[in-house]
């Protein structure tokens, strides 16, 4: 791990194409040219939704064995429905990863669209996604998740693997505040979609069952990565989940690979309204105090003042970790920042961050 120093600052040249979503085909198609980014050998991504996929988008180009770790603590919409028939782990943020970390060809984007492609109309199909029931049918048929989720990506000719954060199901419950007359009143709110909708500001959160187990799949993942990412994305229900995972924590004690936490851009309404940066961090080192971190990646337009960057530099220094700040943010062609993450500039990040890694390694092995 690295200890605190300086923060580094790393930007980026203004985007020229047009603005899509993250989980659409985005920048990531016009990325810098893979000779001028740092191959790393192999990633592990933690998270959920499109935060994460954001992040596996710009690990797709630096890596060829990718590893996607995901929450699964959905209850809404069709992952919920499924959720609910059969018992079985939510199918919607592992099937966003598997479309982030398609190939990047014209088969690849093919099946990705088939498998984000959402049913219309009102019968019994309307809003499921097809890749959700595909998971769900290969899970009954072969009788497990991770080698179901292994066949659709072998489908989609991924580099790497999709794993669930948890082999069984998990619901998340908050403490929040601010839902009584009485504003230090605390009351519980169970269920991802209710903590992300909730009018109150969330204090805590935890995970029901507490103390889940994790799978042997991910902790190696995690034990051989070279890099492992944690965010961006929905901070209580995507990020913070997986450092409530004892044996995901211990496994992040242990491994030699360069550790990042990649902040939320903004705030995000419902589930951290008024939220700086610097509450981000504050929130993960909360539920995790034995958390610890080699870089801290927060997006240059979030920070306004050198005060500011000094109280990141801080949080992120409890953490053992280097502040970098950088040009994260997608805009569009006329300049206009959206609040979602460039793949690609995140990937030159993310590659100059490793670089650096490796140049202090070897630093100190010649002395």
């Amino acid at each position: 791990m690295n200890a605190a120093s300086p923060q580094t600052s790393m930007s980026d040249e203004p985007l020229t194409h047009a603005n899509k979503d993250e989980s659409s085909h985005d920048d990531s198609s016009a990325e810098t040219s893979p000779t001028q980014l740092s191959h790393i050998a192999r990633m592990a991504c933690l998270g959920g939704g499109h935060g994460l996929f954001a992040t596996l988008r710009a690990a797709r180009t630096l890596s060829d064995d990718v590893s996607a770790i995901v929450t699964v603590a959905d209850d809404g919409g069709s992952s919920g429905r499924l959720r609910k028939e059969f018992n079985s782990i939510p199918p919607g943020d592992l099937r966003m990863a598997l479309a982030a970390l398609a190939a990047d060809d014209p088969e690849g984007r093919l099946w990705e669209s088939v498998l984000q492609h959402r049913f219309g109309g009102r019968g019994a199909l309307a809003g499921h996604a097809v890749g959700n029931l595909i998971i769900q049918g290969l899970i009954d048929v072969m009788g497990d998740e991770v080698e179901a989720l292994a066949e659709v990506a072998k489908l989609m000719r991924i580099r790497g693997r999709v794993l669930p954060m948890s082999p069984e199901p998990l619901d998340i419950e908050a403490e929040v505040a601010g839902l009584e007359d009485d504003p230090r009143v605390v009351s519980p709110v169970r269920g991802q979609v209710a903590v992300a909708t909730t009018p109150g500001q969330v204090r805590r959160v935890k995970l029901i069952p507490e103390n889940p187990p994790s799978s042997a799949a991910v902790i190696d993942a995690i034990m051989n990565a070279d890099v492992v990412t944690l965010g961006p994305g929905s901070w209580f229900s995507s990020v913070v989940p997986h450092i409530l995972v004892p044996d995901v924590v211990k496994a992040l004690q242990e491994t030699q690979a360069h550790k990042v936490v990649v902040v939320n851009l903004v705030a995000e309404p419902g589930e951290t309204p008024g939220f700086t940066v610097e509450r981000h961090l504050h929130m993960l080192q909360q539920h995790c105090q034995d958390l610890s971190l080699d870089t801290v990646i927060v997006d240059e337009h979030s920070v306004t003042g050198t005060r500011e960057r000094m109280h990141l530099s801080r949080a992120a220094a409890n953490f053992g970790a280097e502040l970098t700040i950088g040009d994260v943010r997608h805009d569009d062609e006329q300049g206009r920042w959206l609040s979602t993450h460039s793949p690609r500039k995140l990937a030159r990040v993310l590659s100059e961050v490793y670089s650096a890694a490796q140049e202090q390694k070897s630093v100190r092995r010649t002395k």
